[in-house]
């Protein structure tokens, strides 16, 4: 089951990321993305040519299927299809202008509104996530042979590391922080680097606290959790660009809703 589309959707990330590393090594402007309430994000040329390559591809080889990326015109009627292809052709945009390496191809493959696909391909380190439904999530470390990956099964909080965003922390997740009594934090950039790192037990928490999140960061990242059984918040992909916002009835902090909330508990625990 859906073979062809994992081969394609590898293929693909890979070939979007040569084509990211290319771009990288030259001194490429940086454009600003503005939007209705003046927030701006930086765009390249590497996340438009990555973008038109993965969206050709996809479309040719999946006419029936729709397509969302976010380098793309948004064609609103994906909504009516039943499957969509959901792009991030370059997350993590300000790591790959800053030139930390923070950064990723994510391709994900939502049908019903349910992510069943998913493809997360870092491009400095050469390492690739991936999964699909009932398949398992899987990590290709430098052309190694694929390791089936399973996150840890820490419970404790005083035990477990914490992935926060290297570019978009704010004030509350120091709140955060301290009233879960975390051990430690790693920050890195991009929504999906951040998943790999709780899939191969480096971390063992992602809270994210921003209310910009969308589908694009989050379709592809969301099967590699599901079939490394994490927790994740629900959403539906067949709603607008956003991801819903949700909030913890238990979590005693104030004007803080989570867009994310991932752990790294078996699907068996509960929260209580």
């Amino acid at each position: 089951m859906l073979e062809k589309e994992l081969e394609i959707a590898i293929n693909l990330a890979r070939q979007a990321g040569r084509i990211i590393l290319d771009f990288y090594a030259t001194d490429f402007e940086i454009e600003a993305k503005v939007f209705a309430d003046n927030f701006s994000e930086p765009v390249t040329i590497a996340d438009r040519a990555a973008s038109q390559i993965i969206v050709e591809a996809l479309s040719k080889n999946f006419p029936d299927d729709g397509v969302l990326s976010e380098e793309e015109f948004d064609d609103r009627e994906r909504l009516g299809k039943k499957r969509v292809w959901i792009i991030d052709p370059l997350d993590g945009t300000q790591g790959f202008v800053d030139k930390n390496g923070d950064f990723a191809v994510q391709i994900g493959l939502a049908e019903n509104g349910e992510s069943i696909l998913g493809v997360v391909f870092l491009p400095i380190e050469n390492i690739l996530y991936y999964a699909r439904k009932s398949g398992g999530a899987w990590v290709v470390d430098n052309g190694k042979t694929p390791e089936r990956m399973e996150v840890s099964g820490k419970i404790d909080f005083s035990r477990m590391n914490l992935a926060t965003s290297r570019n978009h922390r704010s004030a509350g997740m120091s709140r955060v922080f301290e009233s879960f009594g975390l051990k430690s934090e790693t920050r890195r950039g991009s929504v999906g680097l951040k998943i790999g790192l709780i899939t191969r037990q480096i971390c063992d928490l992602y809270v994210h606290l921003s209310p910009r999140t969308k589908h694009w960061d989050t379709c592809a990242p969301e099967i590699i959790l599901t079939e490394a059984e994490i927790i994740l918040a629900p959403r539906d992909t067949r709603s607008d660009q956003s991801a819903d916002r949700i909030s913890f009835p238990n979590f005693s902090f104030k004007n803080i809703q989570f867009t994310h909330f991932c752990f790294s508990v078996s699907s068996r625990a509960k929260l209580t």
